[in-house]
C-alpha cells in the first residue's frame, strides 16, 4: 500500500520549506541526488532505516547522526519519523487518496492549488 495522501501533504511541506520542487522530486532517490546536504542525507538515511521492517539502525548511522544533530534534535527527528510512519500506515490502510496539495507547475492547474 502507498499512502498517497501522506506523500502529497508532505511534498507540499517540503516544497514550501525549501522553496523548490527539486528536493520533492528527488526524495525517492535521495542517495543519488545532489540537492541534499550532508545533514539532510543523514536524516534521510535515518528515516529509511527507521522505516524498514525490521528497523536498520547501525552504529555508523548513529555516529553520522550525532555529527549533525544533538541528542534533543535526534529525539525530535525520531519522533517525527515515527509519527510519519504511523500516519502513512493509517492513511494507506484506509485508502486515503491524494488531495492535490502539491501540484508541480507543469501539472494541470486548478484554482487554489499551491504552486511552488
Amino acid at each position: 500500500m502507498i499512502a498517497l495522501f501522506c506523500i502529497d501533504a508532505n511534498s507540499l511541506r517540503l516544497a514550501e520549506r525549501s522553496g523548490s520542487l527539486d528536493k520533492v522530486m528527488s526524495v525517492q532517490n535521495w542517495q543519488a541526488a545532489d540537492c541534499f546536504d550532508e545533514q539532510e542525507r543523514a536524516a534521510l538515511a535515518y528515516a529509511d532505516g527507521m522505516t524498514a521492517t525490521p528497523p536498520r539502525i547501525d552504529d555508523s548511522l548513529k555516529t553520522e547522526l550525532k555529527s549533525h544533530f544533538n541528542e534533543k534534535a535526534i529525539t525530535e527527528l525520531t519522533a517525527l519519523i515515527a509519527f510519519q510512519n504511523l500516519s502513512a500506515r493509517f492513511n494507506a490502510a484506509l485508502d486515503i487518496p491524494s488531495q492535490g496539495l502539491c501540484v508541480p507547475e507543469t501539472a494541470v492547474k486548478r484554482k487554489g492549488a499551491p504552486r511552488v
